[in-house]
């Protein structure tokens, strides 16, 4: 059978592809996709062009192996329906409706170990953020919360507003966002932020400082995908506290002020990538673990509210368009399938 498949071509421009699809395998079930999401800080750079050549895609996902040369396909948060079977597959499977880390694509083949049924009671739409949601339980396992503490998240992209949707579950003493978008100020503020403030704004750290005091803040969550932002996150660090940078910079490069108060402050950086477990949780976390966490959390959170647009697959084009020039009115773009 014929499948469509979108590949990155050249930058910002995306096309689709007819390719045959093979019968599935032993092992294997065929999927017809019905949503993918469009992930607004990895494939904005993608889209842009502003990736290293020489990485690798993402060795931990069969679906995104081979390295960022174009042409190539991308995506990750694929929900569809089994239509058909393998040998050696479990007939129940046909009909399930899963999630897949699969590129943006009509149809795919996937193992059955591959795939994760989607829990009965949770909508399609809300499934779609398995990997934010996954990314954002992952920011929280490394940053580590800890009951009366002052938080900080610089970027509300939806990475961002899901990792303050589950901090404001904690008991927080304060929970402050920075984020230049008005739409997303608002809704930082209806996830459960204290305070949500333009980090562009005048005088805006002094605002924080203020509101943190003294002490400043014992964590601090860098998620904006500007690297110019870190100076301001460690700004607003305290003695001893963590900062942890979630965002992706792609080739962009970071100036950083190292040499102020930062040298005598024992601030610790941490690198978070949802790829990888911290090693010290992995005697007790697995990925599957973090997976039903994931899971529980799209429930209680519901981010399908975050939804901005949704375009016919065959609009990718103008779908990755808006991502790259409109980034005031959009928090999340899916692409749906008929």
């Amino acid at each position: 059978m014929k499948r469509s498949v979108l590949y990155f071509t050249a930058p910002h421009q995306v096309s689709l592809c007819e390719e045959e699809l093979p019968e599935p395998e032993p092992g294997q079930v065929l999927v017809k996709t019905v949503l993918s999401a469009i992930s607004p800080g990895t494939e904005a750079l993608i889209y842009r062009g502003q990736f290293p050549r020489d990485l690798e895609i993402d060795a931990k996902l069969p679906a995104l192996s081979g390295k960022f040369t174009y042409p190539f396909s991308y995506g990750y948060a694929a929900v569809g329906q089994v239509i058909r079977c393998g040998e050696d597959v479990d007939p129940a499977w046909e009909g399930q409706k899963v999630f897949a880390f699969q590129p943006h694509a009509s149809h795919f083949l996937a193992a059955v170990d591959s795939l994760l049924p989607i829990p009965e009671q949770l909508a399609l739409e809300d499934a779609v953020f398995l990997p934010n949601m996954e990314t954002a339980v992952n920011f929280l396992l490394d940053g580590a919360p800890v009951i009366g503490e002052r938080v900080v998240v610089f970027g509300q992209g939806i990475v961002g507003l899901l990792t303050t949707a589950l901090l404001a579950l904690f008991p927080l003493q304060c929970l402050v966002t920075l984020e230049p978008v008005e739409m997303r100020r608002q809704a930082s503020l209806q996830a459960g932020a204290h305070h949500s403030f333009d980090p562009l704004a005048p005088q805006v750290l002094e605002q924080v400082k203020e509101i943190l005091g003294t002490d400043l803040a014992d964590l601090v969550y860098e998620l904006s995908g500007t690297p110019d932002v870190l100076n301001q996150a460690l700004a607003l660090c305290g003695f001893a506290g963590r900062l942890v940078i979630g965002s992706w910079y792609g080739e962009k490069r970071a100036s950083l002020d190292l040499g102020g108060r930062f040298h005598r402050s024992r601030i610790h950086l941490i690198s978070s990538q949802v790829s990888t477990l911290s090693p010290e949780r992995s005697g007790r976390w697995t990925h599957t673990r973090r997976f039903e966490v994931a899971w529980e959390m799209l429930a209680a959170v519901r981010p399908s509210r975050w939804i901005t647009h949704r375009f016919p697959y065959r609009e990718a084009q103008e779908a990755y368009h808006t991502l790259d020039t409109s980034p005031g009115e959009t928090i999340q773009i899916l692409l749906t399938y008929t």
